[in-house]
């Protein structure tokens, strides 16, 4: 694991603060005979170890014209085939830009949108799992390994991208990087059919402090999200 060089980038840098700030995940609902049907934002709540234990949403359709709170729809967008095919995950400015057409007014800021979260849907909480030695190596502090489940599939060019994007080599969805003493390994892998894939993130952490967990986790599930995946569920398996 410490024979390849641990680099620094886009992860480092929102890690330590000088990145984007966090936003609410934006995804489009066509309507089955085709069309846009509506628009669905959600947010995962996170525990202080920055597992999943919650996920607030919100939704808005152009037949309704209002904006409405289900963490039944959510569960759906994700165990229901039919309607998870019909979930495209975009960016902001995506959302923004269909619900101004659709709508005729600019999408809500984000500190409103967290106001029509209503109806939270909670999360089973555990200790950790374990997955590999419990111990910490030699010099760090800890060690903990997290899974990010997505659902729907990923095209071979959408992998080869992400393999590009992460890897020294670009032959597998797979990084690594440093940030100050820490260190963070990641691979994206399948790990099933309805729940098709799997984040593994291992983290050594040189001391008790964590902060720089949960920007990297926000990181690297954006980036798989972006490539088409719907996020599940963020597990700790140690």
């Amino acid at each position: 694991m410490d024979s390849a060089p641990w680099r620094t980038g886009p992860v480092a840098a929102l890690a330590e603060g000088t990145g984007p700030e966090p936003v609410l995940d934006y995804y489009l609902i066509r309507a089955p005979a085709g069309g846009i049907d509506g628009i669905v934002v959600e947010e995962f709540v996170r525990g202080p170890d920055h597992s999943t234990v919650g996920l607030d949403s919100a939704g808005w359709t152009a037949a309704a014209g209002r904006w409405w709170s289900s963490a039944a729809f959510s569960q759906r967008m994700r165990a229901d085939p039919e309607l998870r095919a019909r979930v495209t995950p975009v960016r902001r400015d995506t959302a923004a830009a269909v619900h101004h057409r659709l709508a005729g007014a600019p999408l809500p800021a984000e500190a409103v949108l967290r106001t029509r979260f209503r109806d939270r849907q909670p999360f089973a909480t555990a200790a950790p799992l374990r997955l590999g030695p419990a111990g910490a190596p030699d010099g760090c502090h800890e060690r903990r390994v997290y899974r990010v489940l997505f659902a729907k599939d990923l095209p071979a060019d959408r992998l080869a991208d992400l393999a590009t994007r992460w890897g020294p080599d670009g032959c597998r969805p797979a990084g690594r990087q440093r940030i100050g003493a820490d260190r963070f390994s990641w691979q994206l892998r399948r790990v099933g059919r309805d729940i098709a894939w799997g984040l593994d993130l291992t983290v050594l952490l040189a001391t008790a402090d964590d902060t720089a967990v949960g920007p990297v986790l926000r990181e690297l599930t954006t980036a798989v999200r972006e490539q088409g995946l719907i996020p599940v569920t963020t597990e700790r398996f140690a």
